[in-house]
């Protein structure tokens, strides 16, 4: 059975592409969204409430 391409071109396509930097992200994880989001409805909320 023949193989699928030889091992002295492996890698060659990877190599040859530019490094491309990453966009920097434009909203938060949803963790801390989610912390947020419970700091301003329970906590905030409860204090003034008092």
């Amino acid at each position: 059975m023949p193989t699928h391409g030889s091992m002295t071109k492996a890698g060659k396509v990877r190599k040859q592409t530019p490094k491309i930097e990453p966009k920097p992200k434009k909203n938060l994880s949803p963790r801390l969204k989610k912390r947020i989001i419970y700091y301003r409805r329970i906590v905030k909320a409860s204090q003034t409430s008092r």
